[in-house]
């Protein structure tokens, strides 16, 4: 739990004018957190068949109540993800009550569950995109990752049933110890499906569910410093915009000396996101739980007005904190955030040595003409 006493929730007498200043744009639907697989570094994966967590969904009356009260604050667009979205046998109904309304649809999935009425719905009715995270360019490190046989050939199937019907796919890589070998054939086999799309993640958020044994497990698999810098360098055009952007990366203006915020980002500005058992959050890895609303106790609107703007002016008084994260002049190249703090401690306002140390590596690497030695062009 965070320590009450060096977080502090202020009264702020100009909330009516971030309230007029806040225009809601998007927000994610996390649908479930069930899922098919097993993934080694997912943070929020519970079993298929787990019938507390299924008793725990919002119910499709639920989700259009949200819906029209997201569309009402002025709403356009909405993620599905999960768990593994595609789980719910009422995911068809869910998409089209969400397209019914207007909003653009992207989702989140795995690819292993698509079949024919899938392909059938999303080539009539279109999402704006489909996301999905390739694990391993080889059967044998895609199912070390998911922990599922058979999975590398349903995605594999999935995948190409939904490039062949024209629908819109993106596909991404989650850089970790067991795919680490194969990043440059992942990155190949994503850019070959989706020319105009590719991006890979280094970073691995701990379980919002605390599981101690799934947090050690999901450490293993975190790459060094080095190693995320190696296969930044790798990729020219990611680390070409890095070196580009360094005068905005690294800036003694982001040294926020004086200033006890906790939140700098721009969670809750434009966007929230809502947990399969209805509680509303600024942004899908902030479990504190002083900075949660419960969808199923009031109103998107009072979220989005009241509530919002007291978790965005939350305060901290950790010396520690203030005197580092808070007055960091690479804070832009680091992992760190209250959120990812929190789930890594507990508490919201602790430094975390990792994240400071990718962050120095970072910022070596930018500062300098990068030498790839290690692994071929991504």
């Amino acid at each position: 739990m965070t320590h009450l006493s060096t977080i502090e929730i202020q009264d702020f007498p100009l909330w009516d004018k971030m309230k007029e200043q806040r225009k809601l744009f998007s927000f994610d639907l996390e649908i479930t957190a069930r899922c098919n697989n097993d993934c080694r570094h997912c943070y929020i994966n519970l079993p298929a068949g787990d019938q507390e967590a299924q008793s725990k969904e919002l119910t499709i009356q639920e989700i259009n109540s949200i819906a029209d009260q997201a569309v009402a604050l002025g709403a356009v667009w909405v993620l599905l993800s999960g768990g593994e979205p595609l789980l719910r046998d009422d995911f068809e109904e869910i998409y089209m009550l969400l397209k019914r309304k207007g909003l653009l649809v992207s989702l989140f999935t795995n690819a292993t569950l698509i079949r024919d009425e899938h392909i059938a719905l999303f080539k009539k009715y279109p999402p704006r995109d489909i996301e999905i995270t390739v694990y391993g360019a080889t059967k044998e490190s895609y199912e070390r990752v998911t922990g599922r046989a058979g999975s590398f050939a349903a995605f594999t199937n999935g995948l190409n049933r939904l490039l062949d019907a024209g629908v819109k796919v993106r596909l991404k890589a989650m850089a970790i110890r067991s795919n680490f070998h194969e990043l440059p054939a992942i990155a190949a086999f994503c850019r070959v499906h989706t020319k105009d799309y590719f991006r890979f993640d280094p970073q691995l958020h701990l379980r919002f569910d605390g599981n101690k044994e799934r947090n050690q497990l999901i450490k293993s698999e975190r790459l060094t410093p080095e190693e995320i810098v190696i296969l930044e360098k790798a990729d020219e055009e990611r680390f070409a915009s890095l070196q580009k952007g360094c005068d905005t990366l690294i800036n003694d203006n982001f040294a926020h000396v004086g200033c006890d915020h906790l939140f700098h980002c721009g969670l809750g500005n434009g966007s929230f996101n809502i947990g399969y058992d209805g509680t509303f959050r600024l942004c899908s890895s902030l479990w504190a739980k002083e900075t949660i609303y419960d969808l199923r106790q009031g109103t998107l609107r009072e979220a989005w007005e009241e509530f919002v703007p007291k978790v965005r002016d939350m305060r901290s008084r950790r010396q520690e904190y203030l005197d580092n994260c808070r007055s960091c002049t690479i804070v832009n190249l680091c992992l760190w955030c209250p959120a990812h703090s929190h789930l890594e401690t507990g508490e919201l306002d602790s430094p975390i040595e990792y994240f400071c140390q990718v962050a120095r590596a970072r910022a070596d690497a930018i500062q300098e003409v990068p030498q790839l030695e290690n692994m071929k062009t991504l």
